[in-house]
């Protein structure tokens, strides 16, 4: 009989050796959670995020962005490396002409995660406290199905907008915002 205590524990080499032959997932204390493609809309409103976000941070040089398949490294021995489907790391943490090979090893300042159909309420709220406890001091979680953005922040409770309501970059990204419809368009 074999147990847990059996079962080989990947490292976040392992997870990147999976991935250049085509397994896509991520690690949580060394096992492995594959993930699939999420579909055409879910792809849509992260281009429309990164859109709005690198129109605004890169002209500004304030940091670095990234997609879902860059991966951060949040623990060691075991590994976990996690994949938000956006990420925003300021400049100060990863300095704009850094080459990472592999995964940052920095907690972004902004996580973005949007919710798939197969994601339940209890997952995005998880997630996102998930990020917060690894010391992310912004992330958005995104629901396609209702239209909305959840605003979770260290200390505070989360607050929903709506389609008509503005998104801003808190002390993230001062002065940053769009309209929570645009995500959507």
């Amino acid at each position: 009989m074999t147990g847990l205590a059996d079962t080989k524990l990947l490292t976040a080499d392992d997870l990147l050796r999976l991935s250049s032959q085509g397994v896509r997932g991520e690690l949580v204390q060394g096992v492995l959670h594959e993930t699939m493609a999420s579909g055409h809309r879910h792809g849509k409103i992260a281009v429309n995020l990164v859109t709005e976000l690198n129109n605004f941070a890169k002209p500004r040089k304030l940091g670095t962005l990234v997609a879902s398949d860059s991966g951060v490294w949040l623990e060691r021995d075991p590994d976990t490396v996690r994949e938000p489907d956006v990420a925003f790391t300021s400049a100060e943490k990863i300095p704009l002409d850094a080459e990472i090979d592999g995964y940052a090893e920095v907690v972004p300042d902004l996580v973005v995660e949007i919710v798939s159909p197969s994601d339940s309420h209890r997952w995005a709220r998880d997630r996102a406290q998930m990020w917060l406890g690894h010391g992310a001091p912004l992330v958005w979680i995104v629901h396609p199905d209702t239209r909305t953005i959840d605003v979770y922040r260290p200390g505070t409770d989360p607050t929903t907008l709506q389609e008509d309501d503005s998104l801003n970059g808190h002390e993230v990204l001062p002065g940053f915002t769009c309209s929570v419809s645009s995500v959507f368009a």
